[in-house]
């Protein structure tokens, strides 16, 4: 269920962040436009062929005066532009009243030429306004810019001028303009955007085509021009990759614009209009000319209804890689995933602008796999947390620091329940516990504290050797080697285990015996094979535990070591794996209570110092073997000749001759059979 909690989050917030993205709210909307104004600023810039501006410049203020000027200057600027053989001019300058200056009447005549002058939506009623008639295919005008009024040249103006064109902007929700729609209306009549009057001039045409389905405008066109395809409200991308030859209007020669649209702009300080464009702040007369570059260009960018839910798609697709690979992968290949999406997706944007002018948002593919990443690495950082402080309080009591700290570091090596390995393990005792018991009748305390005086020094020796503490029983500690993490060489880790255990244990008595206490004797049974080792228990309760045949017999083998007089027992393969380094003597065939089959058990005696200081290691070694011999031979007279030789001179191992010597005569008394194996048949745990 934790694994499952954790995966459902990370859909979870998948899931909000989609349903977030669907509603389009207001950072979201910001975002994708400030991602498309990346696109436009990275775009190389040319220069148009088509457009020129004529500038208004301070240098034209020197010369002709203080602005506005009297309307004969600007008749004169348009029949010297006549003259060097400029194609449509277009003012985007109101001319809302008459000139103080009297200058109207040359004006005009000027403005018969092909001029194309201005006009405004206001929240006021019309006034002067020149609407343009539209051929209507479907039904546009709810679908249209509304203004409550339109602001137009004053009649004389409007009359004589070639076309009239709306300038006003369609600021986006940041007031940063980046679509300009080519239609607006005012009630039941339309008026054109100045870019496309300026091409309606051109043609010749006296109206415009609109055509509209249930979801919006489709297109405008001018008869005899491209279509235009616009988006529902008639608006249009505008391109910023222009730039525009400009001339003074105070030079003396205008041929360098010949041939060229040309677009009267203000750039004098403090008299032009500034507007937020994706490129910067820019002139209000630069809005008109680079819109009306992208219809003769026919390069507007394009943004399909259905971008919207194929961007959420693929944020959604994105993200269920991210919560797959948080769950599987490393961090570090998260991060590389993350970074990859990134770099993809801005790559992609930028692809499809270059080449197709499609503008796709990356951005909120870059939020999704951020929000949803972090989110992820987040929950599996606090999933991995948990389960570390969960191995910790596990194991911390039953593993030295150092394999704790592995398991956290690997925790895959616990496997949900049980696996079977091979391991080494270890039951170990307290001889004789009823004596020291009634030693603390009347103070269980006391009893409890020697106990643990006991186990703790026990538990240090066994978890310094790398074993695990599987439980204590009272007085009895059961451990294992090479689970839950693999110990290359866990049986001669649990002998020296053992070993120490016994040395330390002569420290301790010692100090009890000091104290006047019942010194401790332990016996220790140690067996190596195959067990199930794992997660044991309920749903609810579970401990990290072994279950097999061979720790049956490890606590079989501890049992018998007080009747064998030895402190350790050990199995047949535990004693082979370590004759090389710690040396053991056989003690017996046996079949332990409950087993039919009888093993080979043995002793341990010491390590290589151990040799060093018993220098009659080896013959006594080879007596052994001699007794053992005749012992299963059945030739006990030669027996327990050698039993009672080593045992006079062999005093470590004389209370093992003493059983031996017993067992013999009872055999003398009661002999076996004749093909007798040399199993001894236990009758006690």
């Amino acid at each position: 269920m934790k694994i499952l909690s954790n995966w459902m989050m990370g859909f979870v917030t998948l899931a909000v962040i989609t349903f977030i993205g669907l509603q389009d709210p207001f950072v979201k909307e910001t975002l994708r436009l400030k991602s498309f104004d990346l696109l436009s600023q990275y775009e190389e810039k040319e220069l148009s062929p088509d457009i020129g501006i004529l500038t208004i410049d301070e240098a034209s203020i020197e010369k002709y005066g203080q602005y506005p000027w009297n309307r004969e200057v600007l008749a004169d600027i348009i029949i010297r532009l006549r003259e060097a053989e400029v194609g449509i001019i277009v003012m985007p300058i109101l001319f809302s009243e008459y000139d103080r200056l009297g200058g109207d009447a040359l004006f005009v005549l000027a403005l018969q030429q092909g001029v194309v002058i201005a006009q405004v939506g206001t929240t006021q009623t019309n006034k002067n306004a020149v609407p343009r008639g539209v051929a209507k295919i479907g039904d546009p005008l709810p679908w249209l810019y509304e203004w409550p009024g339109m602001l137009g040249p004053i009649s004389t103006l409007g009359t004589a001028a070639g076309g009239v064109g709306v300038i006003n902007t369609a600021p986006e929700i940041d007031g940063v303009v980046r679509r300009l729609p080519l239609i607006m209306r005012v009630g039941e009549e339309t008026y054109p955007a100045m870019a496309i009057e300026t091409i309606r001039v051109a043609t010749g045409n006296p109206s415009y085509q609109i055509k509209s389905g249930d979801a919006g405008i489709i297109a405008v066109r001018v008869p005899g021009y491209p279509i235009i395809n616009t988006d529902q409200h008639a608006r249009i991308w505008l391109r910023w990759n222009n730039t525009f030859q400009s001339v003074s209007a105070a030079a003396d020669d205008y041929s360098e614009l010949k041939g060229k649209t040309v677009m009267v702009g203000i750039t004098a300080e403090g008299l032009g209009s500034i507007i937020a464009t994706p490129v910067g702040e820019q002139y209000d007369w630069a809005l008109s000319a680079s819109a009306l570059q992208t219809v003769i260009n026919g390069t507007a960018p394009k943004r399909y209804d259905i971008s919207l839910f194929i961007e959420l798609a693929v944020s959604v697709l994105v993200g269920l890689i991210i919560v797959v690979l948080t769950r599987f992968t490393p961090y570090w290949a998260v991060g590389g995933m993350m970074i990859l999406f990134y770099a993809g997706s801005a790559f992609g944007s930028y692809w499809l602008f270059t080449r197709h002018l499609m503008l796709a948002d990356a951005s909120w593919i870059i939020i999704t796999t951020t929000i949803v990443g972090m989110h992820s690495i987040f929950n599996r950082f606090i999933l991995e947390f948990r389960l570390k402080q969960q191995i910790k309080k596990q194991f911390g009591t039953y593993l030295s620091p150092d394999m704790v700290m592995i398991l956290q570091k690997n925790p895959e090596l616990l496997r949900l329940g049980g696996e079977t390995k091979n391991l080494t393990i270890m039951f170990s005792d307290i001889r004789g516990f009823t004596p020291i018991s009634e030693q603390y009748k009347t103070n269980p305390q006391g009893l409890t504290a020697l106990i643990n005086r006991f186990l703790t020094p026990m538990t240090d020796l066994i978890m310094g050797q790398k074993g695990t503490i599987d439980k204590y029983m009272g007085d009895c500690i059961m451990a294992f080697w090479n689970a839950p993490v693999n110990v290359e060489d866990h049986e001669k880790q649990a002998v020296k285990s053992a070993l120490k255990m016994v040395d330390r244990l002569n420290e301790l008595n010692a100090e009890l015996e000091g104290e006047g206490k019942l010194p401790i004797r332990i016996g220790i049974g140690i067996n190596t094979g195959e067990v199930v080792v794992g997660n044991m228990g309920s749903d609810n309760r579970f401990d990290y535990s072994i279950l097999g045949d061979a720790a049956n017999l490890a606590s079989r083998l501890e049992g018998q070591s007080k009747g064998y007089g030895v402190t350790i027992i050990l199995g047949e393969e535990t004693a082979t794996a370590v004759e090389n380094e710690l040396f053991n003597i056989e003690l017996d065939k046996i079949a332990v209570k409950g087993k039919k089959d009888a093993v080979r058990i043995f002793t341990v005696l010491g390590n290589n110092d151990w040799v060093f200081n018993n220098t009659n290691w080896y013959v006594y070694q080879q007596q052994h073997e001699k007794f053992l011999t005749m012992y299963r031979n059945q030739n006990w007279v030669g027996a327990e000749k050698f039993a009672n030789d080593l045992k006079e001179n062999w005093l470590e191992m004389s209370d093992y001759y003493n059983v031996m010597i017993e067992r013999i005569n009872e055999y003398r008394m009661n002999p076996p059979s004749e093909d007798w194996d040399g199993v001894y048949r236990a009758t006690t745990k």
